[in-house]
């Protein structure tokens, strides 16, 4: 496996103009458009882009029935990053499988260029919904358009975990590929009661725990807003019911953060879907940050994601 590394200035027309979030064009390098002022938080979207031995890295398209002619863009979750736990280790076990892996992190994820500590918090206030998708779609475009390393794919699929589900099923809609899965995904975006919208909204800014880290990570109300303003867009559900492409739904009936139930909903709006879960299995099926190896639940995941990946692309 070859491993490359790319970064991708995030493109200012990303987002609509009046979109929650979009004064996050100040974000851009150079600052916000039309100004001389330096930003604080360089919009840059980093990654790797992991090829299958003799894939090449030169950036020329992939013989017709090479191995190198699919490829699999990961999308990471609420808390997540490209180099989590068990991202690297999906990575390695599709490239053997043939595929370009991109695996990347959202530019305001919060995690700085070490790639590994959440340094960035005041970035990661600023995130919303429509920003990851919009980035997302950068992410493809340019793997569609050979501006990142590598051959250029002829079929992509989506693979997305969380929160990344959700970015997942609503870039496989917007975006035209030819194949998704998703672990652990949620089924909607409208996640808190209404005595935290209220306080949201009154303070300003929320706070959440990363128990892994000890941090309590701040959420401006630009992401509240994002999805009550852009509700239709971000209908995860609705996305689902549009969907026309080989999907894979894996759960696990154990997951302390998403509710199974999420996966039946994903599951009933969208009845081409496969729907598997794994008993006993939690959020991550049984994986840690950092990697301590593969799971017996990780297993099972890993399997039937790579059999739908060999059948999809």
């Amino acid at each position: 496996m070859t491993t490359l590394p790319f970064a991708l200035s995030v493109r200012r027309e990303r987002l609509p103009e009046g979109t929650p979030g979009s004064e996050a064009a100040a974000d851009l390098p150079g600052g916000t458009p039309g100004s001389d002022t330096a930003t604080d938080f360089p919009a840059v979207i980093r990654g790797e882009i992991h090829l299958p031995d003799g894939g090449g890295g030169d950036g020329a398209t992939a013989d017709p029935g090479s191995d190198a002619h699919s490829a699999v863009v990961l999308v990471h979750g609420f808390k997540g990053f490209r180099r989590w736990g068990f991202f690297p280790h999906l990575a390695q076990r599709l490239v053997e499988d043939g595929h370009t892996v991109v695996a990347f992190d959202f530019s305001l994820n919060g995690v700085g260029e070490g790639g590994l500590d959440f340094d960035e918090l005041e970035a990661f206030a600023r995130n919303t919904f429509s920003r990851e998708l919009a980035e997302l779609r950068q992410v493809v475009e340019a793997l569609r358009g050979g501006s990142l390393p590598g051959p250029v794919p002829q079929r992509i699929g989506l693979l997305g975990h969380s929160r990344g589900g959700g970015i997942a099923v609503l870039g496989a809609r917007e975006l035209g590929v030819d194949a998704l899965a998703t672990w652990a995904s949620v089924a909607t975006f409208q996640r808190w009661d209404e005595a935290t919208r209220r306080r949201w909204k009154e303070a300003g800014r929320i706070h959440v725990a990363n128990a892994r880290t000890n941090q309590e990570m701040p959420l401006d109300v630009t992401l509240l807003d994002d999805v009550e303003e852009n509700g239709e867009r971000l209908d995860i559900e609705g996305a689902a019911a549009a969907l026309d492409v080989p999907w894979l739904i894996v759960h696990g009936d154990g997951d302390e953060a998403v509710p199974v139930a999420e996966a039946e909903r994903l599951s009933r709006a969208a009845p081409e879907a496969h729907l598997e879960v794994i008993a006993g299995a939690g959020h991550t099926f049984g994986a840690t940050h950092p990697f301590s190896g593969e799971s017996e639940h990780l297993g099972q995941v890993l399997s039937l994601t790579r059999e739908h990946f060999r059948t999809a692309l």
